[in-house]
């Protein structure tokens, strides 16, 4: 589909559109980058598509490049909004605008249909919470995340055990969704370049059956683990056992752990296993 917009660069000018560095605001302008990311999602003819801080549209131009069925904006800065609304005139009927933060919004409440994506160049400084926010939904109303990320966090989220960068975030990512490091992309190649590189990542989520729901109690016990990783779990788990009626010793047991190991050996399994034993360990409150 041929893009009716002008060169992105122009627009930014004639909106005087600067990126804040307050907001983590780092533009994509490349649209041959911006029509691969958006070819990740897969077809999205009868897609409801949703982006967060889309800034000047260039990802936006993509998705609807990609003949996606419809797509809500949501952007928190006024400033972009009138290029937005600019879009959206050129793509009439498939496009809706919303000053919002997506941080807080229900996507549930403005999208439609059955088939659902996501696809953001998030924000350097709220895309792991943004993240961390739809893995938490329940049930999962998306099909498939497309994000970008810086590639410290990319790393994080598909790093496997043992692995340095395996973590919290891994953990959390993974007993929600697959995930897969897709694209890597220089800093050179946004404006204004950040001082790191980012990754694309694309999230599918696990079939009904092989989801683990709990990610409250998946979180506890892993922060305690991870906050004290040089450590073995007998002395890391400390903290999240004081919030049970068990010790961590108690805990590592009923998960069928060695109480020795340390936390980035232990698998994905392992830790939803730390999880249901500490779920079962807490008080119950009359």
């Amino acid at each position: 589909m041929t893009d009716p917009l002008p060169p992105l660069r122009n627009v930014i000018a004639r909106h005087d559109l600067a990126a804040k560095k307050s907001f983590g605001q780092h533009f994509l302008l490349d649209l041959n980058l911006t029509a691969k990311i958006a070819s990740f999602a897969g077809d999205m003819s009868d897609s409801h598509a949703i982006e967060i801080g889309p800034g000047p549209g260039g990802l936006t131009r993509a998705i609807l490049g990609a003949s996606a069925r419809h797509l809500t904006l949501v952007e928190k800065d006024a400033r972009f909004l009138p290029a937005l609304e600019e879009i959206s005139a050129a793509y009439p009927g498939r496009v809706t605008v919303l000053e919002a933060d997506g941080l807080t919004i229900d996507e549930t409440a403005v999208m439609s249909g059955e088939d659902r994506v996501i696809l953001s160049n998030l924000p350097y400084n709220v895309g792991t919470i943004l993240l961390i926010k739809w893995l938490q939904a329940q049930p999962v109303w998306w099909r498939r995340a497309v994000l970008m990320f810086q590639r410290e966090v990319a790393d994080r989220i598909v790093a496997p055990v043992g692995d340095k960068a395996y973590g919290r975030l891994a953990i959390l990512t993974r007993s929600v969704c697959s995930a897969q490091m897709v694209m890597k992309i220089p800093a050179q190649a946004f404006t204004p370049p950040p001082k790191v590189e980012s990754a694309v990542v694309m999230l599918d989520p696990l079939p009904d059956g092989q989801r683990f729901t709990d990610l409250q109690a998946l979180g506890t016990v892993t922060a305690s683990a991870f906050g004290q990783r040089r450590k073995t779990l007998r002395r890391s788990l400390a903290q999240a056992a004081s919030q049970t009626t068990a010790s961590s010793e108690d805990l590592i047991t009923a998960a069928g752990l060695e109480p020795g190991a340390r936390a980035e050996t232990i698998d994905i399994a392992g830790f939803q296993a730390l999880a249901t034993a500490w779920r079962a360990a807490r008080p119950t409150r009359t």
